[in-house]
């Protein structure tokens, strides 16, 4: 079995991204993401971490907004506001879940589309299910399409089975497959026969959020599996599929950690960078 692990396609994501960020700052462009942050959530420090990390390293930058958890909801939109309305801004994520005092929906729908760099809005949604190459896609669904990409995986006439119906994954990237010519069969965890379903595919997309859920009964010879589930059992990262004995059935898979989750943050950099060159170009 193949590991298709995601550094690989970091860096070349990085090395293509170099030229195109020196090019920025020749003419004092600076690819900047706003981080806007709701309280202390030990996820959000974690992947916030991670993104300076990655922007550092390329020369582009991030700047947090760290507020605290009792703000208003109009406050946060008057900051959401004020990121708009900056041209050395680029890019905004919006750490979600917020607080429950705040109606998440209307909150977002203020981030401007041409800066909704992880695709939070309808209208970058809206244009994420058309498929017409506006607006920005969904980093993690778009970071399976990369690596698919990278590994040199020819989706056409290929039967992708997706495991997962989330508006982050699950939905655009059985878009962005048919796009690539595949043909998708969307599932969850209410389907009836499952393992079946999974078992007819050449490639498996498990995104359901549930630890170890795709064992080697819903696996066949030659496959493809990218996992894309962040779950944490008994204090240790896994994805929703169970390798253990997988290694004599399937061909290719990511493994978590070190897979697709590795690539998102790359996706982030990517469309912040191409929001400021079209900022640039105006």
């Amino acid at each position: 079995m193949e590991e298709l692990r995601g550094m690989p396609v970091v860096k070349a994501i990085a090395e293509d991204l170099t030229e195109k960020i020196e090019a920025l700052k020749k003419n004092d462009v600076t690819p900047t993401l706003a981080v806007v942050r709701v309280g202390q959530r030990e996820d959000d420090l974690s992947y916030e971490r991670g993104l300076l990390k990655r922007f550092d390293q390329v020369g582009a930058n991030v700047k947090v907004r760290a507020l605290a958890e009792d703000i208003s909801e109009d406050e946060l939109i008057d900051v959401i506001k004020e990121c708009n309305g900056d041209d050395n801004i680029h890019g905004i994520l919006l750490f979600r879940p917020l607080p429950k005092s705040i109606n998440e929906k209307r909150v977002v729908e203020f981030v401007s589309p041409d800066k909704d760099v992880d695709c939070m809005t309808i209208s970058n949604l809206a244009h994420t299910f058309m498929q017409d190459g506006e607006g920005f896609e969904p980093c993690t669904a778009r970071a399976v399409m990369e690596m698919l990409d990278h590994y040199k995986v020819d989706l056409t006439g290929k039967r992708v089975t997706v495991v997962g119906r989330s508006l982050v994954v699950g939905k655009p990237l059985s878009m962005m497959l048919q796009k690539g010519n595949a043909t998708v069969t969307m599932c969850h965890t209410k389907t009836r026969e499952l393992k079946e379903e999974c078992q007819r595919a050449d490639i498996i997309c498990a995104c359901a959020g549930v630890a170890g859920m795709i064992n080697e009964e819903f696996m066949s010879e030659g496959q493809i599996i990218m996992d894309v589930g962040i779950n944490v059992v008994d204090g240790k990262l896994c994805g929703d599929v169970d390798y253990s004995k997988a290694e004599d059935i399937i061909s290719a898979a990511t493994p978590v950690p070190g897979g697709v989750g590795t690539v998102t943050t790359s996706i982030l950099l990517k469309n912040t960078v191409m929001s400021a060159i079209k900022h640039t170009n105006r």
